[in-house]
């Protein structure tokens, strides 16, 4: 697999950017993917040395328009801890 399809993008929320401080970011990710192809797909986009992964898998949540019901996709997402060695992630370009 392609590491930019597993990768699909950064999640930046205030939370997330106060993590950055700790070496920890947050992406999206394919919800097929496992934590070593997330491992190795951060280290080969980023060239950063990658410690810990954690993964959830974020329900999708109810929502009606008028009488149609529905609700939105289900996602996975990925917490990744760099070592201490590692250079930041540049996010914001």
């Amino acid at each position: 697999m392609d590491p930019r399809d597993v990768i699909i993008k950064p999640w930046i929320t205030e939370q997330t950017t106060d993590q950055m401080e700790d070496n920890k970011y947050t992406f999206v990710v394919n919800k097929k993917a496992s934590k070593l192809q997330i491992k190795e797909a951060v280290q080969s986009l980023f060239d950063v040395e990658v410690e810990e992964v954690n993964t959830m898998n974020m329900k999708g949540k109810p929502k009606r328009l008028g009488i149609y019901q529905g609700r939105t996709p289900s996602w996975k997402k990925a917490i990744v801890k760099l070592t201490e060695n590692s250079k930041p992630i540049e996010l914001f370009d």
